[in-house]
């Protein structure tokens, strides 16, 4: 409407990043609960209080600033999975040390969606993905995260990297799924003991597939 962006209420001024940070926030909770196409940018514009030359200063189309609120997520979960692989890849592995990074690696998954609420379905359950190369950007962060943990499983369990390649999916998706249900339930089963049970679940297959000969550091 014409009189909009004029009777917007501008915020105080603020630096250019701490500008950019406001308007992702603002951008992120509008798309997660909105969905992409159901949100404008004067949608954005007015609930962060700024005027619509400035928002596109910093984002030059709605879709600029979806894939940079996608970006920011993805980044979050792929930091989170980096940190639950690193004792295996770092080693030496230590008996028991498996079993540890399986729990993380849900734990990971539960904690994200915990955090992130309804903008984790902006990984996991983009609207945008009509367009081959946006749901190739909105599905990166789960492909990295699958692809280290598949070359884990390379290593430990001598499987093709095919083969490892479907079993990180696999195992990630459980992880992710289960942790979507228990947010959208209402929580009722806390994140520890959510983790703890599909990590026992996904350890049990895991385990099986160790290869006999896998060399475990020396425990003392």
């Amino acid at each position: 409407m014409a009189g909009r962006s004029e009777q917007r209420t501008r915020s105080p001024r603020m630096p250019r990043d701490a500008r950019r940070a406001q308007v992702l926030r603002v951008a992120q909770e509008l798309f997660s609960t909105e969905g992409f196409h159901h949100v404008s940018m004067d949608d954005i514009a007015d609930r962060a209080e700024v005027s619509k030359p400035v928002l596109y200063r910093h984002f030059p189309s709605k879709l600029d600033l979806y894939l940079a609120v996608v970006d920011q997520r993805g980044a979050d979960l792929f930091a989170a999975v980096e940190a639950a692989v690193e004792p295996v890849e770092t080693g030496p592995v230590q008996p028991g040390d498996g079993r540890h990074v399986v729990a993380a690696l849900v734990r990971a998954y539960f904690e994200f969606v915990e955090g992130a609420g309804e903008s984790s379905s902006l990984l996991f359950e983009s609207d945008v993905t009509h367009d081959v190369d946006v749901r190739a950007r909105v599905e990166r962060a789960a492909s990295e995260g699958t692809r280290k943990i598949a070359a884990v499983l390379v290593d430990v369990t001598g499987l093709s990297p095919e083969q490892a390649d479907l079993l990180a999916t696999a195992l990630t998706g459980m992880a992710q799924s289960a942790a979507t249900h228990r947010f959208r339930q209402g929580c009722a089963v806390a994140v520890e003991d959510a983790t703890e049970l599909v990590a026992r679940l996904a350890w049990g297959g895991v385990s099986a597939l160790i290869r006999p000969d896998f060399e475990y550091g020396d425990p003392a």
